[in-house]
Parts: C-alpha cells; structure tokens; sequence
C-alpha cells in the first residue's frame, strides 16, 4: 500500500515538473518575467521566430500606422539571412531579444549546446544590429533550472508570456483575435509569431491582420501597447 502510495506520489510529482517546465507563467525552475502581477492598462505584443519576410515587414507597416513598440524574439540563423530586417526592427524603435540560433527544445540540450545556442544567436544579433536588450525567450517556452541558469551567466533575463494566440495553427485572423481576447484581463504579455522555426517564409498573413484588429480594439479601450522592458519598469 505505502509502495503504491509512494510511487503515485512520484509520478505526481513528475507531471507536475513536466508541466512546469512548459507552463508559460511556472516558476518552479527558476524566475521569469510573463506579465504584470496586479491589473494594468498596459499590454506588450511578443513576436517569437522573425526576422521573416515578408511577413515581418508588413507586421512592421501595422505596427507603425497605429504607433505601436515590441518585442521580438528572433532566430540566430534567420537573422544571419536577413540581417536588414533585423535592423529595420531596430530603426522603427522595437526591442529585439534572443530566441536562439536554431530553435531546439532546450530542456534536452547539454550544456554545451545550450551555450552555442544563445552565444550564436547573441554573435548573429549583435553582427546585424550592434547594441540590444538582454532579453531572452526559450523556445517552446522549454527550461529546465540549467537552461535558465545558463542564460542568466551569459546575461540573458528570460522572458515569458500568459497570453498565447495560437497563431501558429491559426486558419484565419479571427482565430487569432478570439484567443487573444478571451485571456486578456490588463497587464499582459501576448504571445504571436510573425516566423515560423521550421523554415524561412511561413505564412503569418493571419497575424498581421489580427495584429491591426487587437490594436484597435484595445486602444479604443484604454489600454497602452509597450514594449517588454517599460512593461517591466511598472513591475517594481
């Protein structure tokens, strides 16, 4: 009895690290910024697996049109591809954050690999753009305490979300605008992709469009679009 009590015990225990090392607001390896604690007219709209063209760039046009700033997390070998779109990031006044060079699942990295992966995309980043943010978004969401045990010794702030679009399945904008706005309560941090981490050129057109709908509608509420790091100045 006490043996099945014991392993049910640990195979809880087991779940429920397996969900944490997934779950977008978990803390138990480690913390992490996903959004602000108390309500908050304030929403940051985050791009994971850019540059990406030419969705990047009319994401660029949207954002532009309704004075908005973000953050994108961008792919170390997509920016040595299109390092022109990186900077076009930087010239219109968004942040620009590391998501690794090739988007693995981190959790199952060595610590070799873990290091290649952020020191390739910093090298990639810091070639096409010069000075960034030291922000840091895993891929998948995966880590594990190494994971952001690395990242911090190489001066990485890992950076999550509460706010998932599930973009990357989306088959149409409202999709996309219907997820969003049925999580946001103020004070979030709105997970979208304007890339896609199994090739160069996937179709985020779905984005773009829900981008200039969620916009709109929350402006006309009140609330401020701003970037991860004036998101976090209201945080302390």
């Amino acid at each position: 009895m006490y043996g099945y009590i014991i392993g049910a015990a640990g195979a809880a225990a087991l779940t429920a690290a397996g969900y944490q090392s997934m779950a977008p607001t978990g803390q138990w390896f480690g913390r992490t910024f996903a959004g602000l604690r108390r309500p908050s007219k304030q929403l940051a709209l985050t791009y994971d697996d850019g540059p990406n063209d030419p969705h990047t760039l009319r994401l660029l046009d949207v954002l532009a049109r309704h004075n908005v700033r973000a953050t994108f997390f961008l792919i170390g070998r997509y920016v040595q591809q299109r390092p022109d779109i990186a900077r076009e990031l930087i010239k219109a006044g968004h942040v620009i954050g590391n998501h690794t060079f090739t988007h693995p699942m981190l959790t199952f990295q060595s610590g070799d690999r873990l290091r290649a992966e952020f020191d390739g995309c910093k090298r990639a980043l810091t070639d096409a753009v010069g000075e960034y943010s030291n922000l840091f978004r895993p891929p998948f969401g995966g880590r594990r305490p190494a994971v952001l045990r690395m990242a911090r010794q190489m001066g990485l702030e890992p950076i999550m979300w509460n706010v998932t679009a599930y973009d990357w399945k989306a088959e149409s904008s409202e999709y996309i605008e219907h997820k969003v706005t049925s999580k946001v309560q103020g004070g979030d941090v709105i997970l979208l992709h304007d890339g896609g981490h199994r090739a160069f050129g996937t179709d985020r057109s779905h984005t773009v469009a829900a981008t200039d709908r969620l916009i709109a509608r929350y402006k006309a509420k009140g609330y401020e679009f701003v970037t991860i790091p004036e998101m976090r100045k209201g945080n302390r």
